[in-house]
């Protein structure tokens, strides 16, 4: 339901009213059921809502505990953050150096000096979860692997992951100094998935085969998904496991059904099939509890009327679309949406201004809110816009 704030003008009201109408969806994601009731083997595992990061489930989930490969996630999060940024192009040939060449465990059997496609080595670290790859485009893009880490950590803090700090971009490192939590991998998850859709176009892949080409020959090699929900779960779309001895099991898992986007991570589960086993049965609780209520905010918001100005008023818009995920069982068809606007605003006015607020509440209680702004710009009026205003009236 929408409500009007009090603070409106008459005037402003007359003109927006019918810009006020949300546009709502629902979608129901099946019968509720008590999230705390969950039972998996995993010591540390964490589930939440992609679109708006809330935590459906968690478990221990600021452990620190060590990631294995579920490192690259951040190493992929970066990846794509430069290609954002202009920096490197999925074109751009990446060659692989001797200390790429020597990492062990999970690799792609790339060859010292070989070269391969950026996209080609995305496909290497996201489906097969290839160390050497890993740490050939750290170096194409930071020079070193010792760099890239630094821009791990740095963004890691900039995320907001307060127990996480990484020492290689891989994770087939043993190091106590090397480590995150559920919750930590939970964020950085978000943030790639979010941020850059297009990874699921990487981490949907099953099978694929590239081609080595060195000095020797080439010869083709069948990139194979450690993600076997990709086969075993209907909704997966991804994102990464990982595993060592000192980690046991990990994986960051992504799944999406009926506009719902769930991410679960499980930690050091005892092993493979656990590992899986509790990503399902975090997932289809998720399934289960999760209701989202979405408001598009596609419909016109009107006019302020602007004083001082060189123009009398100022559209308005609204920020963005509001998301609001409930799991208690609540009928979100109770929501009321309620604008909170002054009656004018003084000149000068500035293209993205906080002009005031849509505030969403659910049971009485503000569960959220979304800023409105001003889409255009008002100049402050000077002496000689008052008086050409002035003989204007006298003309007309």
């Amino acid at each position: 339901m929408y409500k009007r704030g009090k603070n409106l003008g008459k005037g402003f009201l007359k003109k927006c009213a019918a810009g006020f109408l949300a546009v709502v969806l629902f979608v129901q994601c099946g019968l509720y059921t008590q999230a705390a009731q969950v039972n998996i083997d995993a010591p540390s595992a964490i589930l939440i809502e992609a679109s708006t990061g809330k935590v459906v489930f968690e478990q221990d989930a600021d452990s620190k505990r060590s990631p294995a490969s579920i490192t690259k996630i951040m190493t992929l999060l970066l990846i794509f953050e430069t290609l954002e940024d202009g920096k490197i192009k999925l074109s751009d040939d990446v060659m692989t150096s001797a200390y790429a060449k020597s990492m062990g465990g999970s690799q792609v059997f790339l060859e010292e000096g070989e070269t391969q496609t950026l996209d080609t080595m995305i496909k290497c670290i996201a489906v097969a979860s290839g160390n050497d790859a890993s740490v050939a485009v750290a170096e194409h893009i930071a020079g070193s692997e010792a760099e890239f880490v630094e821009k791990m950590n740095a963004k890691a803090k900039e995320l907001g992951m307060n127990n996480t700090h990484f020492v290689d971009c891989c994770g087939l490192t043993d190091s106590d100094d090397h480590y995150t939590t559920a919750r930590d991998v939970a964020i950085m998850s978000r943030e790639l998935t979010t941020r850059y859709p297009q990874i699921f176009d990487y981490t949907q892949i099953w099978m694929e085969d590239i081609t080595h080409v060195t000095a020797q020959g080439s010869s083709v090699f069948t990139l194979s998904s450690t993600n076997k929900l990709l086969r075993q779960y209907e909704w997966a779309t991804g994102l990464k496991t990982g595993s060592t001895s000192k980690a046991k099991f990990c994986l960051s898992a992504t799944a999406s059904k009926d506009g719902v986007d769930l991410i679960a991570v499980v930690m050091a589960a005892p092993d493979p099939k656990a590992r899986f086993q509790d990503a399902v049965t975090l997932l289809n609780c998720g399934f289960n509890v999760c209701n989202i209520f979405v408001d598009k905010n596609e419909t016109a918001v009107g006019n302020m009327e602007v004083r001082g100005g060189v123009e009398k008023s100022v559209p308005l818009c609204y920020e963005g679309e509001f998301r609001f995920v409930d799991i208690d069982g609540n009928d979100l068809g109770k929501i009321e949406k309620i604008v909170h606007l002054p009656e004018y605003v003084q000149a000068p006015v500035s293209k993205g201004q906080v002009a005031g607020e849509a505030v969403y509440f659910l049971n009485g209680k503000a569960v959220g809110s979304v800023p409105i702004l001003f889409d255009g710009e008002v100049e402050k009026a000077k002496y000689i816009d008052y008086l050409k205003e002035g003989l204007l009236y006298f003309l007309l």
